[in-house]
């Protein structure tokens, strides 16, 4: 199949849940937002999947709204579980590899971490794994939630923006953007060890 038909399909799916949703917008909202809150607790649920369709359907600035709400309120509920459940829980909901990176930085963090290394923390690592931590070292709830909003707002900017370059068949974007949210990333999570190491 060609990468015409294969677009062509995707557009016919793409305005199919479109209608969908604009029959039933509040419901369409709800699912977009608890998706993304779910993609921000467990590794193995995917924004990616939501993203075409929150383009397709609301245009980016909406989107990338929805899915910060979205991801916000995932790393506070990452937040509750990791504060008031504990670690076994945590261990319950976290793939190995997640869980892996959470025990390395469990022991960095405390209530005591400065603003700057946490905002830091969020912005390096997934984003299942700084709610669960910081919520097991009992870290100051309003300065988490600050830095959770500050750390996922770009990458909502980014995320919308692959989805929209994707859906429009803007390869070059597509490209840039995904190299630069790459970058800061690597940037994020060489910035933070350097923080920790010193």
């Amino acid at each position: 199949m060609s990468s015409d038909t294969l677009h062509a399909v995707l557009l016919r799916l793409l305005a199919a849940a479109e209608s969908t949703i604009a029959a039933h917008p509040v419901w369409g909202v709800l699912f977009i937002v608890v998706f993304a809150a779910l993609s921000a607790m467990l590794a193995f649920v995917s924004s990616a999947v939501i993203v075409p369709v929150t383009v397709y359907t609301w245009g980016e600035p909406l989107s990338m709204l929805l899915l910060w709400a979205g991801w916000t309120l995932g790393g506070v509920c990452a937040y509750g579980v990791g504060r008031f459940l504990g670690r076994p829980v945590v261990r319950f909901l976290i793939s190995r590899s997640a869980l892996a990176r959470f025990e390395r930085f469990e022991d960095r963090v405390s209530t005591h971490t400065p603003f700057g290394l946490v905002l830091l923390f969020q912005l390096a690592l997934p984003s299942e794994v700084p709610g669960y931590v910081l919520g097991i070292v009992r870290y100051r709830f309003a300065k988490f939630v600050v830095a959770l909003g500050l750390a996922e707002f770009p990458f909502a900017v980014a995320t919308v923006y692959l989805g929209a370059s994707f859906v429009e068949r803007r390869t070059f974007l597509l490209l840039g953007v995904g190299a630069a949210t790459l970058l800061f990333s690597a940037w994020a999570f060489h910035a933070l060890q350097k923080r920790l190491a010193a």
